[in-house]
């Protein structure tokens, strides 16, 4: 499997070298690692550690739940389901370096047990039908022009019954300024509308059980975010330009440019 295109806001391959200097400079040692320490810098998504505990707690987790993260970066999200849950997980993200760090940071916080981490392609999953129990998809599909094919892989691994858990930007009323986080320029993103990505996942073959309209708590939180003083240790270690993709990605969901929703549909 080939890295993510030079054309992509993730593909700068030191995320690793930048984490491990943000550690440093914060004065903890990259060796000796809490989960704590890593918290506001592994989960590249609006709202954080805060969406991910409460999409969990929708999916009804339990340690005998195979898990997929379909689309990982740095590998948070399976961090924190691993370690209160104590359920296995996988991972798969297209980008190398993403992976590696991923994988150093799973070792550092004694998790590498509980998780696998896979590259590859999520509209063309390397695993076999009915592997998993829960595909965890948190802002993914605005990388994914062909969200067909992304849902059709994700129901295909799912066991029957299983669930798809998704926490997802989608356009709102207009054009939102760029850079943002998963995209530099208007040609990296592709947004669709609430509607059209609801279809998108039904079409796959999903019945819908949980869709909630949330921009104004993500927004609300957003906001909260930019006028808290910046921490060292976050997402600005690894992630070029990030304040002000943050900020274009705060207004966008203040003024309806953008909207941020959730939810749990079952194969």
């Amino acid at each position: 499997m080939n890295d993510i295109s030079l054309d992509s806001p993730y593909a700068s391959g030191t995320s690793r070298l930048d984490i491990e200097k943000a550690l440093r400079d914060a004065g903890r040692d990259p060796d000796r690692l809490q989960l704590a320490d890593l918290t506001l810098v592994e989960d590249f998504h609006t709202m954080g550690r805060i969406a991910t505990a409460a999409l969990a707690e929708l999916t009804a987790l339990t340690p005998q739940t195979r898990v997929l993260d379909a689309g990982s970066g740095i590998g948070g999200t399976a961090r924190f389901l691993a370690e209160t849950y104590r359920c296995p997980v996988t991972t798969v993200d297209l980008t190398a370096d993403y992976c590696e760090t991923a994988s150093w940071l799973n070792a550092a916080v004694g998790l590498d047990g509980l998780i696998s981490v896979r590259q590859g392609n999520v509209t063309e999953l390397p695993f076999d039908d009915r592997s998993f129990d829960v595909v965890f998809s948190q802002h993914v599909q605005m990388n994914i022009a062909d969200k067909e094919a992304l849902y059709r892989e994700a129901h295909r691994v799912l066991e029957t019954g299983g669930r798809l858990a998704l926490w997802d930007i989608t356009a709102g009323d207009g054009v939102p300024d760029f850079p943002l986080p998963w995209a530099d320029r208007p040609q990296q993103s592709h947004l669709v509308a609430p509607d059209v990505l609801r279809g998108a996942i039904e079409g796959a073959g999903f019945a819908i059980e949980v869709w909630e309209d949330l921009t104004e708590q993500a927004g609300a939180i957003m906001r909260m975010v930019l006028a808290a003083p910046p921490n060292p240790v976050g997402l600005q270690a690894f992630v070029a330009d990030f304040p002000r993709k943050v900020e274009h990605l705060a207004q966008g969901l203040a003024d309806g440019r953008l909207r941020a929703v959730r939810c749990i549909a079952r194969a």
